[in-house]
């Protein structure tokens, strides 16, 4: 049998921003990982060297990659600092205007109707079950102006307000010791999230931008603002949310997105 020897020319290399990541990375870990997520980072580099390989349909390749992925979130989950706050600006550096973005034209944004909308609650939650906007809008409020940070490479600063979700997930009487939270949302996405990142102090059930009620560019009637996660995993016009211990997946992590997608 022949066995494939990666010539000297075959050796990955990165991008800048790449390295960078890895760089920053490689700075928070202790040296026992480090090492760990080097041979992690060679082992995909050893994939991306495979001459001929589609990745798409090499059952093998996906099955790695997905693992990859995994371990990725668990890199992540133990960076992640429940205590730990995400920058925040003054009102001058608000981004104007905030860009819009989704998996679809701004001409098919969902309309919903704030008098018929309805929020519910399922899963491990043992309290109230449905929440009407007006019961949401009468629950204590606050703001934050954090940065938006899109996997695509771009990333702009707004003011956001509305119910810490910590709170109202206390107030619904959920299961805070479960591992997930699930968010499903009226123009068909939806996403996951791992219970320290809900209970965030800056993880708020966004009500308004900017001081205003929230447009519906920006997910009306709500979204989930989270600036300890990529926009990706910041969901808008949500119409229903699930406490779980069950994975929930996510539209885009259902694609090979990674998972935990924050710090």
């Amino acid at each position: 049998m022949t066995m494939f020897k990666p010539s000297r020319k075959a050796v990955k290399t990165f991008t800048p921003h790449e390295a960078s990541i890895i760089r920053d990375a490689q700075r928070e870990l202790k040296d026992p990982a480090r090492r760990l997520l080097g041979k992690r980072i060679l082992s995909i580099g050893g994939l991306a060297m495979l001459s001929g390989c589609d990745l798409k349909t090499d059952g093998s390749i996906n099955s790695m990659l997905r693992k990859m992925s995994f371990f990725n979130d668990d890199v992540q989950a133990l960076l992640f600092d429940p205590n730990k706050l995400a920058p925040t600006y003054p009102e001058s550096m608000i981004t104007r205007p905030f860009p819009f973005n989704a998996f679809y034209d701004i001409d098919d944004v969902p309309e919903v109707d704030a008098a018929a909308y309805r929020l519910q609650v399922g899963g491990l939650a043992n309290g109230k079950r449905t929440w009407t906007l007006d019961e949401l809008h009468a629950l204590p409020q606050e703001d934050q102006i954090t940065r938006h940070i899109c996997i695509e490479g771009w990333s702009a600063i707004g003011r956001w307000g509305g119910v810490r979700f910590a709170s109202f997930l206390k107030r619904a009487g959920a299961d805070t010791t479960a591992k997930y939270v699930s968010l499903h949302c009226a123009d068909n996405y939806w996403t996951s999230i791992d219970m320290p990142t809900a209970l965030h102090a800056q993880t708020l059930l966004t009500l308004t931008y900017d001081g205003q009620v929230l447009p519906p560019k920006y997910g009306f009637p709500m979204k989930l603002r989270m600036p300890t996660k990529l926009g990706y995993k910041n969901p808008k016009h949500i119409v229903a949310i699930s406490v779980t211990n069950d994975y929930p997946g996510g539209y885009w992590e259902n694609q090979g997105y990674n998972w935990f997608g924050g710090s």
